[in-house]
């Protein structure tokens, strides 16, 4: 049985305000929204639908905000275990005890995913003074517990130079898994975070293949997730990535899973092909059936002939770069990804 994945946001209730949160970029004074637990119970029973409708199981990201600040977030835990529903945490450090994590991995917790954006000095100005220690020292709180450890990191203009060092810290640590995404700019004037050349990140992503490949054959236990679908172009260009001889020309096998296997619902019940695309609101779980929502608003996301310069690459069926990346800078879901240096 395949899984489908729901990044689903229950709060947007939060200990920190980082400067690079979607949450708060436009009003700091914003007042959080929040599921009530019925809410909460409602959305669960129209993901189990989907899942049912189309043959998948459910594989949860619950979110934030930080989802343990939610009031009713352990009697959502006990609904997730009746229901024998795995899932993965992506929420801030401060809140993880050893009683807490022992409770997260009887309700079915898999994975836990903290933030740490560049080294000590860099992190704490994005999140918040200590946030960089606390993380670090949540790993093995983690690993007592029987939960995967996942650091994620945002990368932009202004932690770029620091990110192999990071590598070399989390490893340290004994994460269980390290990646990184681009920073999505904002869409406002001025905003040049992530004003990376393309010359810029093939050199990045080139410093972080071989250290992942001399970690790898070191054989230390961090599972480096090489999410940025760059890393596909670059594979291929290396001659790690060959595009198969019976591949075929009407499938898409890999690349941006934007409406592909994952959905986004919000704590307001708004559903987003993707939360880094400000505009891709397709419904909302109150009002529309999930599958319903797949099946027809979100076909607008699976248009490949309308990129325009993926769409003439050999590579299209397997990369595609980021299109929120792109929305953000070039202002189309279409457009050109910004870092991307294929000449087609």
């Amino acid at each position: 049985m395949q899984y489908f994945s729901f990044q689903w946001h229950i709060t947007e209730t939060c200990d920190q305000r980082c400067k690079h949160c979607y949450i708060f970029s436009q009003d700091v004074a914003k007042q959080p929204d929040q599921m009530s637990f019925d809410e909460m119970l409602e959305t669960l029973s129209n993901i189990e639908d989907f899942c049912k409708t189309f043959g998948r199981e459910p594989y949860l990201f619950l979110t934030g905000g930080d989802p343990i600040l939610h009031p009713d977030f352990w009697e959502l835990m006990e609904e997730l275990n009746k229901r024998n529903i795995s899932f993965t945490i992506m929420g801030n450090p401060f809140h993880l005890t050893e009683d807490v994590c022992k409770r997260l991995k009887e309700a079915g917790c898999v994975r836990y995913q903290l933030s740490l954006d560049g080294m000590r000095e860099t992190h704490d100005w994005f999140r918040m003074p200590g946030s960089f220690d606390t993380t670090l020292s949540k790993i093995p709180i983690l690993k007592k517990a029987g939960i995967r450890s996942i650091i994620m990191t945002t990368v932009s203009d202004k932690n770029i130079d620091e990110i192999p060092e990071l590598i070399d810290t989390v490893v340290e640590h004994g994460a269980d898994v390290f990646s990184f995404g681009r920073y999505v700019p904002s869409g406002e004037p001025g905003d040049t975070s992530n004003g990376i050349t393309p010359e810029r990140y093939r050199k990045f992503l080139d410093t972080c293949h071989k250290k992942y490949q001399a970690y790898e054959e070191a054989g230390v236990e961090t599972y480096f997730n090489r999410k940025d679908h760059l890393f596909t172009l670059y594979e291929y260009e290396e001659g790690i990535f060959q595009i198969p001889e019976d591949a075929d020309p009407e499938m898409i096998y890999g690349g941006c899973n934007c409406a592909d296997c994952t959905i986004t619902i919000l704590p307001t019940g708004d559903v987003y092909a993707c939360r880094r695309v400000a505009e891709s609101k397709v419904g909302n779980v109150y009002t529309d059936r999930l599958a319903d929502l797949w099946l027809k608003p979100m076909e607008e996301y699976r248009q490949f002939d309308r990129f325009t310069k993926c769409s003439k690459c050999k590579l299209l069926a397997w990369c595609r770069g980021c299109p929120a990346v792109a929305k953000g800078t070039n202002g189309s879901f279409y457009a050109e990804d910004p870092q991307c240096w294929m000449e087609v």
